[in-house]
Formats: structure tokens, sequence, C-alpha cells
């Protein structure tokens, strides 16, 4: 008798298909290609309007080779994989809004933008070269990487602070100023070019997720939670991507005397075999055009008889979108990442949910310069980073858990949530959606909605 193809069947192998094919990744050369068209754009057309908004006229960023500053690693061309030998970058803007002039003090041209402008054979001492083009421009305000509240700005090592403050003549030392503003704000905003890719990296980090959290990868009774996590970082090498942290593949179950939703995150949960009733949480990240994603997401593994997620599961994962929403909602420019907690947590109280909030800044790197707005160790003020202004054109990982009383289970379940996101200035977009329904195990459809 010929059997009828059910439309399940037909939606389960769309499915499949969808997030089994292969991902669109750009070669090496390609990728380089377009990460030196953003930074010649960046360096154009961004930094100008930042050195004028943070009043610093002449910013000088010191690397040596194999010890690099995290700001230098963001001006360097994509062929450059680390500085060489001594590398020192100039950036020197002439008047408020003009265009910022480049100068390598180094023994190569380092990129398109930056020219060398140190001739060995004429002047055989670098730091006596920096000097005297720092003298001829004359700046009012020399900016350099040494920082209190943020690493990423404090990349100067003691050692190349000391020899250059010991060469800058003493009549221009009092003009130099820590860049970490300048510092952050170079690292945190995002480019109209940049954002135009940004999207489609998350969804490459969503269906690399989606794939492993599958009957793909996962046989109950027999699959570990770090036999996933090893297949990620298996899958990510074939990708030709990077990841920026190991990923986590943790379970919680309907076993009322585990206490899951109290784990601490100082520690690395348990490897465990996966089995029919669990629900799968992973944390994970990939990075790629020099550009960083941080997703958390849940599955439930369905048991024998059953269709879909168990909707009192489901609803207490509503409870982590209701969560999601009342951060982004708080998002208004020139609030502190302190203030924007703050908001968030009354709102929250006041509408009975249990969580915590831990977002943080997403770009250049995973945890990125910009407002803390949360820690998970900390709920209250985060001095310094805390303090931060939040900026239109910037990158976000909303990182949050709520935790949800599950009469079904007769136990706390958390709800662990993490997507990477815009703000224009007025709203916080996520990238590429976000996860709005728990993915089944075996499953037939995409569960990602594009919905806010």
């Amino acid at each position: 008798m010929k059997k009828k193809f059910s439309a399940f069947a037909f939606s389960f192998l769309m499915a499949f298909t969808a997030y089994s094919q292969d991902l669109a990744v750009l070669s090496q050369r390609e990728q380089a290609e377009l990460i030196d068209t953003w930074l010649e754009d960046r360096i154009s057309n961004l930094l100008p309007k930042l050195m004028t908004e943070t009043q610093i006229d002449m910013w000088v960023v010191i690397s040596r080779e194999y010890n690099e500053d995290p700001v230098i690693r963001t001006l360097l061309p994509a062929t450059w994989m680390a500085a060489r030998r001594r590398t020192i970058l100039v950036m020197f803007q002439p008047s408020p809004n003009s265009a910022v002039e480049t100068y390598a003090i180094a023994r190569y041209d380092v990129g398109k933008s930056f020219k060398r402008a140190w001739d060995p054979d004429s002047q055989p001492d670098q730091w006596e070269a920096l000097m005297d083009l720092i003298q001829e421009k004359n700046p009012k305000a020399i900016g350099l990487n040494f920082a209190n509240d943020y690493g990423h700005a404090d990349g100067l090592s003691y050692t190349e602070r000391e020899a250059f403050m010991d060469k800058l003549p003493e009549s221009l030392q009092g003009r130099v100023i820590s860049a970490q503003r300048l510092a952050v704000r170079w690292l945190e905003t995002r480019t109209e070019a940049e954002m135009a890719s940004y999207r489609h990296i998350q969804q490459l980090a969503h269906a690399i997720i989606q794939e492993g959290l599958s009957e793909k990868v996962i046989t109950p009774g027999k699959t570990t939670t770090e036999d996933v996590v090893w297949w990620y970082r298996e899958r990510i090498k074939q990708l030709k991507l990077n990841t920026w942290f190991h990923p986590t593949v943790d379970i919680q179950r309907p076993d009322p005397d585990s206490n899951e939703a109290s784990r601490s995150f100082a520690t690395r949960p348990s490897e465990l075999t996966i089995l029919p009733g669990d629900l799968l949480h992973i944390d994970f990240g990939i990075t790629y055009l020099r550009l960083n994603t941080d997703t958390q997401q849940l599955a439930y593994v369905l048991k024998m008889g059953e269709t879909q997620v168990p909707d009192y599961l489901q609803k207490a994962f509503e409870v982590g979108n209701r969560l999601q929403d009342i951060l982004t909602q708080n998002y208004v420019s020139g609030r502190t990442g302190n203030e924007i907690l703050r908001a968030s947590l009354e709102q929250m109280k006041s509408e009975g949910i249990r969580g915590s909030i831990y977002t943080h800044p997403l770009g250049y790197y995973g945890h990125s310069a910009g407002p803390t707005i949360g820690m998970w160790d900390n709920q209250g003020n985060t001095p310094g980073a805390g303090d931060f202004p939040l900026h239109p054109n910037t990158g976000y990982a909303i990182e949050l858990n709520a935790v949800v009383y599950v009469a079904e289970w007769k136990k706390d379940v958390r709800i662990m949530l993490e997507e990477g996101a815009f703000f224009d200035g007025d709203k916080v977009h996520y990238f590429n959606g976000r996860q709005k329904r728990i993915l089944p195990i075996p499953r037939a459809s995409s569960y990602l909605s594009n919905e806010e």
C-alpha cells in the first residue's frame, strides 16, 4: 500500500536540510579583503568623530610583537597576525572634525592607512623618531592606552610607558592623558558596513547551535554533554571559523533532589549522559570577520509519546523572554549601565520575576568594551565600567536568567538566555531574532523568531 508523505514529515525534512546544509563562510582571502575595507572606513569616517568627541587630538598606540595591546589588534591589517618588533601607530587630528592623519613609527607600512614615518638610516632611534613627530604636531592632548576601568584600554605595557615618558620632552609631559574613553568608543562603535554583516554572523552561530542540539548529533542514552561540546569545537574548525571561549552544555532534569538552578557559574557543569526529558542549555560563541557572537539557548529532549515541548516548560521559558523585554526597554541613550540595571531589576521585581541580569558589550571582543549592565556575581553597581553611558550604534549580548518554579518538576528551573543585539539610539534590535520557543529534539521546524 502506498503511504502518504505527511506534512509533518515534509516540514521535518525541510528543517533538517536547512540546518545541515553548508553554511556560507567567505574564503580566507575574501575575509581579509573585507576586514581591511572595514578598517579603512573606520579610520576615515569613524575615528575623526570619536577623537573630536573625546577631545584627544593625538592617539599613540604602542605594542611589541606578541604582547599586543587589545586596541592595536583592531588597527592591524588582516594579514598581520601580530605587531612586528615594536609597532607604534600615531593618529593626529589637526582640528576638531577634521580628517585624521595616520603614521606608523615602524620599519614597515601598517596596512593602507598607516604609512611608515620612520627612516632608521637617518634616525636609528625609534623613540627619537616618535618624539620628532610629536613635537612637530604639537598636540594638546596625547592619549595613551592606560586605564583603570577597562583591560581593553590598558594595553600599554609598563616598560613601553616608562620608555615613552623618559623620551618625551618635559614641556609635553603634562599633556599625556588616559585614552580610556577614546579606546572604548573605538571598540564599541559599529559602522553601517559592519552591521550589514553582523546578522549573517549571528545566523551562522544560530545555525551551528541548532545543528548541535539536534538528532543529527544527539542520541539520547548515549551522547554526553561533553560529546556535544567537542562536536561544536570540531564543527567550528570545519567551517573555518574560530571561537573565543570553550562552549558549555549542561542539563536540568525532572529530579526534585537535584538543584541545578542554584549551580554557581564559577564552576563548569559535570559531564552527563543526555536522556529523554532533559532540558539542555548551551553557551556558545564564534569569531568571524573580527566580530564575535555570544549566545545561550535551550533545547528539550522529547520523551516517548511526546511530540512537542511540554507547555509548562515553554511557559517558564516565556518568563525569560519577558525579562529580555524589560531589560531592552530600559536601553536609553545616555543612561549608564548601572542605571539600566537598576531600572530593569526594579521592574523585574514589580512583576514578580526572580532573575539576574549580566549583560555586556559585544563586538571586537566577546566581553567587549562599553557599559557593563550587571554581573552574574554582582547585581548592584559595577564601579567604572558600569558608570559608562550607553551610546548609539553599539552591540550587546543580552544575557540574563529567570528562575521559575515548575510544579510538574517540583523544583526551580533556571531559564538562561543570551542573544546578540544592536542599539541604534532608539531601540534594541536582535541581530538575527531571538529564541522564542524551546528547541525540541527531534524537531520539525526552526524555532527562531524575528519578533522582538
